[in-house]
């Protein structure tokens, strides 16, 4: 906390983005696509990772595929100066693939990815709604993601 990072320059963001198109590039070929020595690369994404810019790998999946076929955003409004305790509670809940504190109308929202209508039911009205310091919510079904 509290600490800056420096600055990106075009060498760093090129290797962000070829990490971020895919993240089981070896060190040679990415410094081969961003046109650095392999020496380069690795101290660059060594300082990118200390400096906390890459914070991990991760595989995407296609939720269908991977049995998640039903998604949904879940719109939170909280009590006043509960929202810690409600995000460490919101992220023990099964399911719950994304939470975000937002300012507007609502004060969090979730992505919610589960196997069918059934599963997003009990996620949001048995173990959402069950969290202390939550006032309402609001669901929206995803029908399609562009």
């Amino acid at each position: 906390m509290g600490r800056t990072a420096p600055p990106l320059d075009d060498v760093d963001r090129a290797i962000l983005r070829e990490l971020t198109a895919d993240g089981r590039l070896s060190v040679r070929t990415l410094a081969e696509r961003v046109r650095v020595s392999r020496t380069n690369a690795y101290a660059r994404l060594e300082r990118l990772t200390a400096d906390g810019v890459i914070t991990g790998f991760t595989a995407r999946l296609d939720p269908a595929k991977a049995g998640l076929g039903t998604t949904a955003y879940v719109l939170l409004t909280i009590e006043q100066n509960t929202w810690e305790a409600v995000a460490g509670r919101l992220r023990a809940v099964p399911y719950v693939q994304h939470i975000a504190m937002v300012g507007g109308d609502v004060d969090i929202l979730m992505l919610v990815r589960t196997p069918d209508n059934a599963a997003l039911r009990d996620v949001v009205l048995a173990q959402v709604q069950a969290v202390p310091g939550i006032r309402s919510s609001r669901t929206w079904l995803v029908f399609d993601e562009l």
